[in-house]
């Protein structure tokens, strides 16, 4: 089971990012799946999360408006489009899931057992 992810970069403030988690050694039609972001020297937080199995999104009151999650279950891959970035956005950013049938809820307030590498996502100023 491995998650990867990618798509970071440097974007200026106002820009766009579009993030990509590919999932091997699992299907995504059953797992709730999610990003969460991580800014050194802080806590990781969730982003947004997705139940596979149902479409369900959860996105916490902070992170409404500028993301959205979505997934390919033919190419394994959850996608997180980043719109109207801001410079406090700046974090690597992290995809994850429990292999269970969590709700979308559930996962972004957990800390699921597995986890992808991380994307640094760097936005200026």
């Amino acid at each position: 089971v491995q998650l990867q992810a990618s798509g970071g970069g440097l974007v200026q403030a106002g820009g766009s990012l579009r993030l990509s988690c590919v999932a091997s050694g699992f299907t995504l039609n059953r797992p709730a799946i999610g990003w969460f972001r991580q800014v050194p020297g802080k806590g990781r937080e969730a982003v947004s999360c997705l139940s596979t199995n149902n479409d369900i999104t959860y996105y916490p009151d902070s992170m409404k408006g500028r993301f959205t999650i979505s997934a390919d279950a033919a190419k394994s891959t959850v996608y997180l489009q980043m719109d109207n970035l801001r410079p406090e956005d700046t974090a690597v950013y992290f995809c994850a899931t429990d292999l269970g049938q969590s709700s979308s809820y559930a996962l972004c307030h957990s800390r699921p057992p597995i986890w992808g590498q991380g994307t640094l996502v760097t936005v200026s100023s």
